[in-house]
């Protein structure tokens, strides 16, 4: 079987507080992005994981995580898995999460384990804080780690969106280590229901003001959307990649070797 798992992006970020289990409680707009990965998984004789495109990192692996996981609690054969990786990592486009969640549901499919939904968000929120909502793949507010999952309104209906990947990459543990959580004055699900011209007012990524001032070339590029023509622009996650949002398509010659995915979506 070969399935396609995609980004996202977040339309802000609030890190509201740090919570007993070492998480934090979270409050985010996630958007499916069609930059998509390619996975296949098929029965083997023996296991056997082999990946083109981007590299993997063995131990940072999701998919092996995803599959043994299921196996504590499932007999599944040997596989051979080709991943195809496309979706850039260290980004905070969620490509890994995606891997991940997307093997959960192959092999429910495959090997009918005859998971539910709600059970598969429990799988997947046990191989990391983004995994759960690439279960639901659909616009949602998001909240506690990210499990917590309420599907809105595509707030960028009818808008075009960018993506870039500055020559960086951010890890998470960085960037959470050198923010102050709080709570918002604002809801992000109230800010997305006014138009995509008002955002840059009062939507935030907590993130975004620390991995500015460490990564100039981030904030670059974030700049470069606004003089373009952008309605709205930001770091997505944890970084380091940014998007615009545009009333109608534009193309940067500045930074479009930097463009990752651009579309509606």
């Amino acid at each position: 079987m070969v399935v396609f798992p995609n980004a996202k992006i977040n339309l802000g970020l609030n890190v509201i507080r740090k919570r007993e289990d070492r998480y934090h409680d979270l409050e985010t707009c996630f958007i499916p992005v069609p930059l998509k990965d390619v996975l296949e998984i098929i029965p083997g004789e023996e296991d056997q994981f082999t990946c083109t495109g981007l590299e993997v990192a063995g131990n940072s692996n999701l998919v092996l995580k995803a599959v043994d996981l299921l196996r504590k609690d499932f007999e599944i054969p040997p596989l051979n898995i080709h991943l195809h990786k496309i979706i850039p990592m260290g980004a905070g486009l969620g490509g890994g999460s995606a891997d991940a969640s997307f093997t959960l549901v192959l092999l429910n499919d495959k090997f009918e384990l005859g998971l539910s939904q709600q059970q598969l968000l429990n799988y997947a929120l046990q191989l990391g804080s983004d995994c759960p909502f690439f279960i639901l793949n659909k616009p949602a507010i998001g909240k506690g780690r990210g499990e917590i999952l309420q599907e809105v309104e595509n707030p960028l209906a009818g808008l075009h969106l960018t993506v870039a990947m500055p020559k960086v990459e951010i890890k998470t543990k960085e960037a959470f280590h050198n923010i102050t959580p709080a709570e918002p004055e604002q809801q992000i699900e109230e800010i997305i229901k006014s138009p995509a011209h008002t955002w840059a007012q009062s939507l935030r990524n907590d993130f975004q003001a620390f991995i500015f001032k460490t990564h100039a070339e981030i904030e670059v590029l974030s700049d470069s959307f606004y003089n373009h023509g952008a309605t709205y622009a930001a770091m997505t996650g944890s970084g380091a990649a940014v998007f615009g949002v545009f009333e109608e398509e534009v193309i940067n010659s500045e930074i479009e070797e930097l463009v990752v995915w651009r579309g509606m979506v």
